[in-house]
């Protein structure tokens, strides 16, 4: 947040007003850290820093100790991410029958590795340990989407349908 109290991540007005409301009904409940960065990140789509020292403010709770819970649980973000969240498996049917050469495809395409959000924020790419699908192996999701049975070859049809 800016000296204005305008939001350094989108540039808005008072951002911190609607931060602040949520954080109201918190405000002496035990436990309540991860409810608030889950409410957090969903108002902002990642926990951008000056939100995480917003939270340490109002909930007196120190940024370290924020940081220490943001960093240990994979659902929160501490960077922007892409507006389609690309997961390609890496289990062991996924492997075995080529994700690592699907994974490959990807990254060449985007100009990203793994663990990255492309600089238009369209797409972020992770991997996962299994999607639940071997019967399709190798396997990826786009967002809800399942895509399977994949080359590397069918990987730029596939990004171009959510461009």
């Amino acid at each position: 947040m800016s000296a204005d109290n305008k939001c350094c991540c989108c540039g808005g007005g008072n951002q911190f007003a609607q931060l602040d409301e949520m954080l109201a009904k918190y405000q002496g409940v035990k436990g309540a850290l991860i409810p608030v960065l889950q409410e957090a990140q969903n108002m902002h789509g990642y926990l951008p820093k000056e939100v995480i020292e917003r939270i340490a403010e109002k909930l007196d709770i120190p940024v370290s100790q924020i940081y220490g819970v943001a960093t240990f649980y994979s659902q929160f973000h501490l960077n922007p991410r892409g507006r389609n969240i690309i997961r390609v498996c890496q289990g062991t049917a996924c492997h075995v029958r080529g994700a690592k050469a699907v994974l490959k495809a990807i990254e060449d395409n985007l100009k990203i590795a793994a663990g990255g959000t492309t600089p238009d924020l369209k797409f972020t790419l992770e991997t996962v340990a299994c999607i639940g699908a071997c019967g399709l192996a190798p396997v990826l999701m786009v967002n809800d989407d399942t895509h399977g049975r994949l080359t590397p070859e069918a990987i730029p049809e596939i990004l171009a349908k959510y461009a």
